[in-house]
């Protein structure tokens, strides 16, 4: 039997196989926002309904903004992989996951329909409105796994998120000239900028070394904060622009 859909904005339930018992925790408190990769949503409904690919989400949202939903919202779809974020491995069990059909960076990145994001956006904001959500907790695939994965990408605008009430935004007052901060630099700046990514959410520890961790980190940041211009250097804005976020975090 077809289970029903957990959200009223879901035109259809297409199970995938591949989900389990969430562990350790009851409802899930953060979503992840992944794109498909592939060339087309036919063949990514295909792999994630496969069961040898053990991989799935539990929501699939086409370029026309029709939502499918593969796996039920009580169950824990794989979809996260190896991630970590606010000190959490397991963010399969903790979370929603949704694939946005776009074949991203292997298909050169085109821009997400409006129809799409709007449908995203209010697929989103049911979800948070019925499992209490915090907006900090809306999250890149790429957040959660600086790296080693780059989804939903820099072409994924989630300016437009937040002006639909989905995600936390901020933005400076002021960006104060700053010397940029770059793979290979140390001291105290470096380990002020460290500390305030893990702050976030971001999985880094401790350390006054821009390592190449340091980098993929700032990547993941940038592609999230600031999509203009994703190259990994700590530059005056990408700190402001931290330092803003983290400010709203504390209700500062």
């Amino acid at each position: 039997m077809i289970p029903a859909p957990d959200s009223s904005l879901v035109d259809t339930f297409h199970p995938s196989p591949n989900h389990g018992e969430r562990r350790g925790v009851s409802r899930p408190d953060c979503i992840i926002l992944h794109y498909t990769g592939m060339p087309t949503g036919a063949e990514a409904l295909e792999r994630l309904c496969d069961p040898a690919a053990e991989v799935s989400s539990h929501y699939l949202v086409w370029e026309d903004g029709r939502v499918f939903q593969l796996v039920a919202e009580d169950r824990r779809a794989w979809h996260a992989g190896a991630a970590r974020w606010r000190g959490v491995d397991d963010l399969n069990s903790r979370s929603i996951g949704i694939e946005i059909v776009n074949p991203g960076h292997p298909g050169g990145c085109p821009p997400f329909p409006a129809a799409q994001i709007d449908a995203v956006a209010a697929l989103c904001r049911d979800i948070a409105n019925r499992h209490a959500i915090a907006p900090e907790r809306v999250l890149a695939h790429s957040d959660i796994a600086p790296g080693r994965k780059i989804d939903p990408g820099e072409a994924f605008p989630w300016e437009r998120l937040h002006a639909q009430g989905v995600g936390h935004w901020a933005r400076p007052a002021r960006v104060d000239a700053a010397p940029p901060l770059v793979e290979g630099a140390t001291g105290p700046e470096v380990a002020a900028l460290r500390d305030a990514l893990a702050a976030h959410g971001y999985d880094i520890a401790a350390g006054d070394v821009f390592d190449a961790r340091t980098r993929v980190v700032v990547e993941a940041f940038q592609r999230h904060f600031r999509r203009a211009r994703v190259d990994g250097v700590a530059d005056a804005e990408t700190l402001a622009l931290l330092r803003a976020l983290n400010a709203a975090l504390r209700g500062a």
